[in-house]
């Protein structure tokens, strides 16, 4: 297939949720996306969106932009997230010990872990001012 790179920017708060969502689906049906594979980046496109909206820009309200990039055979869909925020790296954050039963687990951390498992790979990098996360599912 060839390349196809599209991208929205959109506030970085809650009620945009859906609008991202709607975009991620579009693109992800366009390319025959298996329901499994939509729903894990659903899922995981949620986790960081709802992140970014509620953690990125403090009481202020910023730009969350979300890319999505087809490419490749297999087809591989690359997500990249991005906003000027302060920096933050969730990838660096521990895993949490999902042996332990929930009421024991510290609070936080699971979206991430959820994220990192259900995606073939998951990167952070800032740079330029933007926190930049790219997650990627071969499909």
């Amino acid at each position: 297939m060839s390349d196809v790179v599209k991208e929205i920017e959109v506030d970085a708060v809650d009620a945009k949720l859906d609008e991202v969502m709607e975009f991620l689906e579009q693109n992800l049906e366009a390319v025959d996306c298996s329901p499994k594979a939509q729903m894990q980046i659903c899922v995981a496109a949620e986790e960081i969106f709802v992140n970014i909206a509620h953690y990125a820009y403090g009481s202020e309200i910023g730009k969350a932009t979300v890319r999505v990039e087809l490419s490749g055979d297999p087809v591989t869909v690359t997500i990249t997230f991005m906003d000027n925020g302060v920096p933050f790296d969730p990838l660096a954050k521990e895993d949490p010990d999902v042996t332990l039963a929930a009421d024991e687990r510290k609070i936080g951390g699971l979206g991430i872990y959820m994220t990192k498992k259900t995606m073939d790979d998951v990167t952070y990098e800032y740079k330029d001012g933007k926190n930049i996360l790219q997650m990627k599912k071969i499909l």
